[in-house]
């Protein structure tokens, strides 16, 4: 085989490797994708796919609870997460274990559905000063302003 008849090969097999790496990430862009969202939007996945999104303005429709937090005392007025998720994500069958991750683009907390669930942990959503949302909770690791989840970017849902 000439050096020629070489390199045209070499040149062919470099350009199905190039098509296919190209191929394979497009896919994957296409799966994880969203669709187009509101300014402000917070999306939803489950286990890895886009189920759903919500905007501040979304939750006026819900009822507000408070509790004061005991590191200021001052009193955290939002909406709970589980009446966002049930809100938003209308047809999930919620089990016990299921796991909730709240994003920010510093930050992340991991949830179960027994956490959100339970009222006592007064789990919810705060307006921060900025318009966006806040996580807050009495639950020990997160009942101090250093633990809250400021900034809200997404909400991951993953069943084990």
């Amino acid at each position: 085989m000439s050096s020629k008849t070489r390199f045209i090969v070499a040149l062919g097999v470099l350009a199905l490797i190039i098509a296919a790496v190209l191929g394979i990430e497009a896919l994957r862009r296409r799966q994880s994708a969203t669709p187009d969202l509101p300014p402000g939007s917070i999306p939803i996945t489950f286990n890895g796919e886009f189920v759903a999104a919500f905007t501040p303005a979304d939750l006026e429709q819900l009822q507000q609870v408070s509790f004061v937090d005991a590191e200021e005392g001052k009193t955290q007025e939002g909406w709970l997460l589980r009446d966002v998720l049930h809100l938003t994500v209308e047809d999930m069958a919620w089990t016990p274990q299921m796991q909730v991750t709240v994003v920010s683009n510093n930050k992340s907390v991991e949830l179960t559905w027994a956490e959100i669930d339970d009222p006592a942990n007064w789990v919810m959503f705060d307006l921060a000063g900025r318009g966006t949302l806040k996580l807050v909770s009495v639950l020990e690791r997160l009942n101090t302003r250093d633990e809250w989840v400021q900034d809200v970017t997404n909400l991951v849902i993953e069943q084990p």
